[in-house]
């Protein structure tokens, strides 16, 4: 009896001991997140520079040099330029790559005047005519690919093609805008947090209002701003991580310590679209176009889990008619660039062809 006790005990301190090292495992994992995106970075050899715009304005940028056609990319709200770093690998085996930090974010210039759809669109259409000089094609993610609409309607003779990533199409210019993922998960916690006296750091603020834990962790939420918090306290110089969540939760908060906070309010009130609309703007497109949509997803409750429905994605097409293709994932992730890279190389590559 005492040896199958013992040998049950330590079966037990084995089980034990392996379920330490894979959660230790798991959290360096995901506290480690942005070492894969270094190596990404210095495996394409992406040089980070800065341009001073005639009007003063600067455009802080990453280039991978080579004598491949000219590609810029354009990445979403709450981000910068280093988030394509995963595919910059394999997109500069054939293409000459220019990612931008849009106003607002990263190192490129802050200053609320500028975070407006045509006033950063037309200092971008500026960099491709003044920095990169030759015909381009643009790439733009989230709100990111509605800016690199605005620049392939309007960028003249050097836009040679557009690849649109999942534009929040029709609902950032108001159409079920208050119902939308994008307002009750980021822009409405977003715009109550900056108009609250700041008791506790957006990181927190976040997680305790975000629309997702409302929906799938609502009893755990609490709990889990908490511990962001004290993370903040210790280190308030530092990203908030969070070692027991996955980092794609998460990863947004190191890039939130370069975003200005108040380009978001541009998106709660509608204005960031500065009297255009996405109509007028997909319709100007006559350049090759790949539009990606992310599948839709509807939550139970009716909340459109996605950044635009596949009725909302057809109807955008429609607007730039037939030298735009149309292609569909097989999920609802957003950062299609990370998520589906293949997928999202192919169609950014297809347009060599045209």
């Amino acid at each position: 009896m005492k040896k199958a006790m013992k040998i049950v005990g330590m079966i037990l301190l084995i089980i034990a001991v392996v379920a330490v090292v894979a959660f230790g495992l798991y959290w360096h994992h995901n506290t480690h997140w942005y070492d894969k995106y270094e190596k990404a970075l210095k495996t394409a050899g992406a040089v980070e520079k800065q341009m001073i715009l005639p009007n003063g304005n600067v455009i802080n940028y990453g280039e991978v040099s080579n004598d491949k056609p000219a590609l810029l990319l354009i990445h979403g709200q709450m981000s910068r330029w280093e988030d394509y770093a995963l595919v910059l690998p394999e997109l500069s085996k054939k293409w000459h790559i220019y990612a931008v930090d849009v106003y607002g974010h990263g190192e490129s210039t802050h200053d609320e005047s500028l975070y407006y759809l045509d006033v950063n669109g037309d200092d971008l259409i500026w960099f491709v005519n003044h920095v990169i000089g030759e015909p381009t094609v643009v790439a733009g993610h989230s709100n990111g690919a509605i800016t690199a609409a605005y620049i392939a309607a309007y960028g003249g003779e050097n836009i040679s093609g557009v690849v649109l990533e999942d534009p929040p199409v029709f609902s950032t210019e108001g159409e079920g805008w208050e119902e939308s993922f994008a307002y009750l998960d980021t822009y409405k916690p977003l715009h109550d947090w900056n108009q609250s006296e700041k008791a506790e750091c957006w990181e927190s603020y976040y997680l305790r209002h975000c629309y997702w834990g409302q929906l799938y962790m609502s009893d755990a939420m609490p709990g889990i701003a908490d511990y962001a918090q004290k993370q903040y306290r210790k280190s308030p110089d530092k990203a908030v991580q969070i070692g027991f969540l996955p980092s794609s939760i998460w990863y947004v908060f190191e890039y939130a310590r370069e975003y200005d906070f108040t380009y978001g309010e541009r998106f709660y009130d509608l204005s960031w679209n500065h009297g255009l609309t996405h109509e007028e703007i997909f319709s100007a497109i006559e350049v090759p176009c790949v539009y990606i949509h992310a599948m839709e997803n509807v939550h139970e409750n009716g909340t459109y889990l996605c950044a635009a429905s596949r009725e909302q994605a057809e109807r955008a097409v429609s607007y730039i008619g037939d030298n735009c293709r149309l292609a569909e994932t097989e999920s609802s992730d957003h950062v299609i660039h990370t998520v589906h890279s293949a997928f999202y190389i192919e169609a950014v590559n297809s347009l060599l062809q045209k």
